[in-house]
Parts: structure tokens; sequence; C-alpha cells
């Protein structure tokens, strides 16, 4: 049993790993730090968590932007400390940990780049540069073999899982035009975090659906590097994200020209050898689709192909809830891996349907 720290308990990210944590056969949740939230119970700030006998009076310890003696004492006590923090906000509190000897999980971005000039391009000036490079991205399904034993951890960014599991395969068969690479991607609104921000407003978001962040959305570097790791050089993408009016899930829809080989292969075996033995990845028949509903609440993505013969085109769609595989379930995979555990322990979760 070990003991797990949760920096940022209060946003969206954090009270999922909360949920998913406090089921957790092979750890209990020690401490719950968080901003400005300091000295209240967990079950007020979520009161749909309170039914949880693990975090029943658990007090949430504040955090300011340093690294404070409090926070300190909540890192001494644990075994992982996951970081659900804001971009930026990830620096000290991983820096401190790890000379504590702490294994750490950030979903955050300050440590997903392994060029610190492409990191400091998008997100601005990175204070602990030295360790890009040595730090492994958690996207298990491509770094599977690395994550054991590794003292940090950098989560994926949730429209980067759903693009980058879409194409991969394809692109690592060498089987498209990389010149080609599309992605288009509708998230629910939960993806905006829970501060108050007027776009995620009830009376501006339901109704209606947008675009944002056109040719300028931050996870397009991210999935640009996954996508060069795969190919063996250097491949750009277009990639546009759209606000939906729903809760949860991102659905990608990804686009490649065919090239010679790929019009000749049988797409389907392809991605059947390169997923058939993941545990949280499900395939769908050619031309079947799927839908976010049948991801809701769990650490699924489903994926479904269809190939337009008029233009050779493949059209590849991947659906996944964004707090969990896009988030905190991911960080549990990542969590169980780095231990030992079983890889879909705290993670065997039914969607909730309708």
């Amino acid at each position: 049993m070990i003991n797990v720290t949760i920096i940022g308990a209060s946003g969206y990210a954090g009270a999922e790993l909360v949920r998913l944590l406090a089921n957790h056969g092979k750890c209990r949740v020690v401490h719950l730090v968080a901003k400005g939230s300091g000295g209240r119970r967990f079950e007020e700030i979520y009161p749909a968590l309170g039914y949880l006998s693990a975090l029943r009076g658990m007090v949430v310890e504040d955090v300011d932007g340093d690294f404070s003696p409090q926070t300190a004492a909540a890192v001494d006590d644990a075994d992982v400390v996951f970081l659900a923090l804001p971009h930026g906000a990830s620096v000290p509190f991983v820096r401190a940990c790890l000379a504590k000897g702490k294994r750490v999980i950030d979903l955050g971005a300050d440590f997903r780049f392994r060029d610190v000039a492409v990191y400091e391009r998008w997100y601005g000036k990175h204070d602990y540069p030295e360790l890009c490079a040595e730090t492994v991205y958690g996207l298990v399904e491509a770094h599977r073999e690395q994550i054991p034993g590794q003292k940090l951890i950098a989560n994926p960014g949730c429209y980067v899982t759903g693009a980058t599991l879409a194409m991969l395969p394809l692109v690592k068969a060498g089987l498209v035009d990389l010149n080609t690479l599309i992605f288009d991607s509708k998230s629910g609104v939960s993806g905006a975090g829970r501060g108050l921000k007027e776009g995620s407003l009830y009376g501006e978001c339901s109704e209606s659906i947008k675009a944002y962040g056109v040719a300028s959305h931050r996870h397009t570097p991210e999935i640009e590097q996954n996508l060069s790791e795969a190919a063996g050089r250097p491949v750009t993408v277009s990639f546009t994200p759209h606000l939906t009016p729903m809760n949860r899930g991102i659905l990608t829809t990804a686009y490649a020209a065919l090239n010679e080989a790929g019009q000749k292969a049988d797409l389907a075996a392809v991605f059947a050898e390169c997923y058939g033995g993941e545990r949280f990845i499900r395939l769908l028949p050619e031309g079947k689709m799927p839908e976010t509903k049948w991801i809701q609440g769990t650490n699924y993505v489903v994926i479904g192909f269809t190939v337009d013969r008029r233009v050779n085109r493949v059209i590849v769609c991947s659906v996944l809830d964004n707090l969990v595989k896009g988030a905190a379930g991911q960080a549990v995979q990542n969590m169980n891996l780095m231990f030992g555990f079983p890889e879909e322990e705290g993670l065997e979760l039914m969607p909730l349907f309708p």
C-alpha cells in the first residue's frame, strides 16, 4: 500500500484523481492540497464525492505559489505526488519533490516537451530545462516500457491523447502522407477547467459549438512531437479544437491521405497489431464510428475508421473522457505501471449510460 498526495485537488482533474484513488486497492490518499481551499472539508467543495468513506471529513490543505513548509509536510508523507496545477506552476513542486526522493506525476504541460525551445515557443520561459529531456512522457500505449520505476512522469494532454492514438498506428507503419495530417477535435466544457471563464458560462456555451485556438492551440506541438517520434522524422499537423455543450468527452476526427503502401494495406490489421493487447483501447469494425457517450467516466479510448476511396483518404475517429483517460485516469494508469501494480487497478470503470 502506498501513500498519495494530490496538489491541486480542487480542480476538475484533481477531483477526478480523488474519485479514482479513493477506490484504488493499492494506495491511500493522505493529503489533499489546493490553493484557496485550505481548512475546508473536501466534501464541502465536491458534495458528490462526500459519499466515499475514505474521504469523509478529510480537510484540504492550502498552498500558494511557493513550496511552503505545510506542503513540504504533505509531500514527506507521500510515496507519490500528483500535480494537477495550471501550466507553468509545477516546476517548484517537481524540484522539491524530487529532492526529497518522491515520485511525481505531473498533469500539466511543464515537462511534456523534450525540446525546451518548443515549450518556450508555446508556453513561455521554462525554469527547470535540464530535466525536460530526462522526463518520461506518459502516453502508456507508446511508452509503457519506460514508465516502471521512473521518478517523474509527464501526463499527456487530453486532446493530444485522442489525436495521437487515432493516427499512431498508421504513421508508425508508414502508410500515410505525413504532409496531410489534419485533426478536428470537439471537447466537453469541463476541459476548460473549474475556474470562472466567460466562455464557459452556461449562457455562453449552451446550444452552441465553436472553434477556438485555431492554428494556435498549445496541444499542436505535443501532437507533432508524438507523431514525429513515431515517423522517425519531423511531422507538422493542422489541429482545430472545438468547445461543445456537453460536460465530458472528446471526439477527435483525424484525416490523412493514404500513400501507395497505405492504399494496399489492411488497415484494420494494422490497428489490431498496434493495439490488440491494450487494456484500455477498443477497436471498432471498419466503417463503425464511436460516440462520446460510450466512454463517459471511464479510462477507455474507442477508435473507428473508414477509407474514402474516392480521394484515397483515411478517416479515423477516437473518443475518450477528457477528465479520465485525458487526465486523471491516464495519471493513475501511469502510477500503476510506475509501482508495478496491475495496469487496470482502480480503473475498471463502466461508462455512465445514458
